[in-house]
């Protein structure tokens, strides 16, 4: 198998929970501040692996505060080619059950407090037509056999901004604009994982119907916090099922998420400073070298 660097991105616990084997607590200094957690370089599966805790140790930071471009440029800077990232989300499709598994392939955004661009010093367009990567995305669909639930090959995962879950009046919403998925974190994680040309997919983890559908008059709150907690743990379960023997039949073979930034620096080379070019290096140094 040809070698890869895969960035994995999940909660605490995800290295014990994957079986990693040995490894090393790596801390990253960016231009952007440092990532949410220290990032363990560890080997799953024969492959190398970065794992990265999005929401930092302990899940203390929520999801309008994650430093997401810190969190990319630190894979990038450690020579990761490919990120596989998981997420817990609520279902906008009936047929879509809590704890079956979604490979996202559209999203639509609703944020509006975060950053989500590296290219603040210079104009920088990348093609986000498909905001996952095709490639790793049929890579995890073929191996829907590994976990025993179902596999959903694609969805459109509405980000909204939270930390609030939505209004019914919303979540209604959120269905009639063609979402199968709601949740807080897939932006603008795929845009950042563009720009810095990494190989990037999602494995959603439904956990409820949000709020569009009715629950029973008599569940109390405290019930229904309990399902939802339940069924996270095990579509997380079967997530990492997935994750694990999708890492067995990952290769490097060329993609176009690897070339994302080659017609996609509208500035002239000669606008663009030794400063920007020396502190951005991970991402544009083939392109834009610091001389």
């Amino acid at each position: 198998m040809s070698q890869v660097k895969v960035g994995i991105i999940g909660g605490t616990g995800l290295g014990e929970a994957l079986g990693a084997l040995g490894g090393d607590s790596v801390t990253v200094e960016t231009p952007f501040g440092p990532p949410a957690a220290p990032i363990r370089v560890a080997r799953v599966e024969g492959v190398e692996v970065a794992l990265l805790s999005r929401h930092g140790l302990g899940h203390r930071v929520n999801p309008t505060h994650v430093p997401y471009r810190a969190n990319v440029f630190a894979l990038k800077a450690l020579g990761v080619t490919h990120v596989i990232a998981s997420g817990a989300t609520g279902s906008l499709d009936e047929r879509i059950a809590p704890r079956h598994l979604v490979i996202a392939d559209q999203v639509i955004d609703r944020t509006f407090r975060r950053v989500n661009t590296f290219f603040d010093d210079f104009a920088g367009h990348v093609d986000f037509a498909s905001p996952f990567c095709p490639t790793l995305r049929r890579l995890l669909t073929g191996q829907a056999g590994a976990c025993s639930t179902m596999v959903h090959p694609s969805g459109t995962y509405v980000c909204i901004e939270g930390p609030q879950l939505s209004s019914q009046a919303e979540s209604h919403m959120h269905r009639h604009l063609g979402g199968h998925l709601v949740g807080m974190t897939a932006l603008p994680e795929a845009r950042l994982m563009r720009e810095a040309e990494l190989c990037y997919a999602l494995v959603a983890l439904p956990t409820d119907y949000d709020c569009w559908r009715a629950r029973p008059e008599d569940a109390a709150n405290v019930d229904v916090l309990s399902e939802v907690i339940a069924n996270l743990k095990a579509a997380t379960e079967n997530g990492l099922a997935l994750i694990r023997s999708t890492l067995r039949h990952i290769t490097d073979a060329p993609c176009t998420c690897q070339r994302a930034l080659a017609k996609g620096i509208w500035s002239s080379p000669e606008t663009i400073g030794r400063d920007v070019r020396l502190r951005l290096a991970p991402l544009l140094g083939k392109y834009l070298p610091v001389g």
